[in-house]
């Protein structure tokens, strides 16, 4: 199935943390494991184009097995594209690909593996979320092997068409079937969070915040 643009314009304005209390509910755990924002004060809200890929050592695979403008290819504008490289501490994406995914209008790209050149990415302020910062190349040493296939990613189940939610808290899964669901929940979350606010500002203790409103 496909999520609706208006689906996605509710997650836009929810913050991960208030989305996970509402992928709890789903029973879905939906929240990367072990990934960092890159460019600070960056979020990304779209729909998951997921790559899967091998490492080797340096030589084992060719620099047509390194093919980092398929998986740009692959995606729309506002996608993420999501990568599952197994944890390795080797880039899989750096400065000129995060240019050209700018340039297309991608929305941002979550890597369970590493990136490079962090200077660059600052500079053209593409939402990158990753494991590893490292000047290591992929090149000869990885291979991409699938895209659009499931992956894993921070431990989580990616599906294309999956919304990724990525703020400075870290990085959600939301899967597509549930979308609907999440976003309604979530919102009601938020609403909480803004009245237990404006209540602790009138006086409201937070022991008393929090017996309240349950989910805060």
């Amino acid at each position: 199935m496909t999520v609706s643009d208006d689906i996605l314009k509710v997650f836009a304005a929810l913050a991960t943390p208030t989305i996970a209390n509402a992928l709890d509910d789903v029973a879905f755990e939906g929240v990367l494991q072990g990934l960092a924002q890159v460019v600070p004060g960056t979020r990304c809200v779209g729909r998951a184009v997921t790559v899967r890929e091998t490492t080797g050592k340096r030589g084992d695979f060719t620099s047509a097995d390194f093919k980092v403008g398929d998986m740009i290819d692959a995606a729309s504008p506002g996608d993420i594209i999501v990568i599952d490289n197994g944890g390795q501490c080797v880039s899989t994406w750096g400065g000129l690909a995060t240019l050209a995914a700018k340039l297309k209008g991608v929305g941002g790209l979550v890597a369970d593996g590493g990136v490079r050149d962090r200077e660059e990415m600052l500079e053209h302020r593409l939402p990158v979320f990753a494991r590893h910062m490292t000047p290591l190349t992929g090149r000869s040493r990885l291979a991409i092997t699938a895209i659009n296939e499931p992956v894993a990613c921070g431990g989580v189940r990616v599906r294309a068409g999956d919304v990724i939610v990525a703020d400075g808290s870290g990085v959600c899964c939301i899967p597509a079937e549930h979308a609907a669901r999440v976003a309604e929940l979530a919102q009601a979350y938020s609403r909480d969070d803004e009245a237990a606010a404006a209540e602790l500002a009138k006086g409201l203790t937070f022991r008393e915040a929090m017996a309240k409103f349950r989910r805060i």
